[in-house]
């Protein structure tokens, strides 16, 4: 047996009734010595397994995003270039106040913050800023659509007891698509990539976002490494060595 631990959910407000639950689970996962992969060391380190351990971060389909970029979708081809993405469930995790501060001194970048809406509200402040565009979450070829579409990818989350132990996902993503990312500078973003560009908060994206841009894009030989070296398929050599070991 092996538990991969891909969030920490003993950190999660949305899953709060079940805190105590998760509290036991890793206590008896530690105790019974079970192999452990997570997305992070810190989750790791939350988990403090007593058997065999890695971290494993997330990764990519290779197949989404090897080839040349299809066609941006229409609502997308509306936004003015250069555009700003964010992709994921717009909840507590994204930076409210940040993002308004970076379109307020960028206004000639377009921001698109696509994904579900759990709570419209918490981004409704966001929706009548010039250069802000909301959209709703898209299936997995739209989104892979939109990302390669785009000239500048963002992870504008705020520092937080989840997202210092989160793998993100988006950010592997951006990558892959061929996009420079800012990042609120988290432990698990650390060394994933050199265009991956660390700040202390989101709302400090705007003194970075004109270099980043004028950088451009990762060069394609760049970004098809990338993708060779985190596709899911070499995550999960890493989840069978340690199950074997176990």
């Amino acid at each position: 047996m092996t538990y991969f631990a891909r969030d920490d959910w003993l950190s999660s407000a949305a899953r709060r009734a079940y805190w105590d639950a998760y509290r036991a689970a890793y206590r008896r996962i530690s105790e019974a010595g079970v192999a452990v992969a997570a997305v992070s060391a810190e989750l790791l380190d939350r988990i403090a397994p007593r058997g065999p351990a890695a971290v494993v971060p997330n990764g990519v389909e290779p197949a989404e995003w090897l080839g040349p970029p299809p066609p941006a979708p229409a609502w997308l081809d509306a936004v003015p270039r250069p555009r700003a993405i964010y992709v994921g469930t717009l909840d507590e995790r994204l930076d409210v106040a940040g993002i308004a501060a970076l379109a307020g001194a960028c206004p000639g970048l377009s921001i698109v913050l696509l994904g579900p809406l759990p709570d419209p509200a918490y981004v409704a402040p966001l929706g009548a800023l010039p250069g802000v565009h909301v959209h709703g979450g898209v299936g997995r070829a739209e989104l892979v659509a939109a990302l390669r579409a785009c000239d500048l990818a963002l992870l504008a989350h705020r520092r937080t007891r989840l997202t210092e132990a989160m793998s993100p996902l988006k950010v592997y993503e951006y990558l892959a698509a061929g996009l420079p990312v800012l990042a609120t500078d988290l432990p698990p973003v650390r060394g994933i990539h050199p265009r991956v560009t660390l700040l202390d908060d989101v709302a400090g994206f705007a003194d970075a976002a004109p270099a980043t841009l004028a950088a451009g894009p990762l060069a394609e030989d760049d970004r098809t490494a990338f993708v060779a070296a985190s596709s899911w398929e070499v995550r999960h050599r890493t989840v069978m060595d340690l199950l074997l070991r176990s």
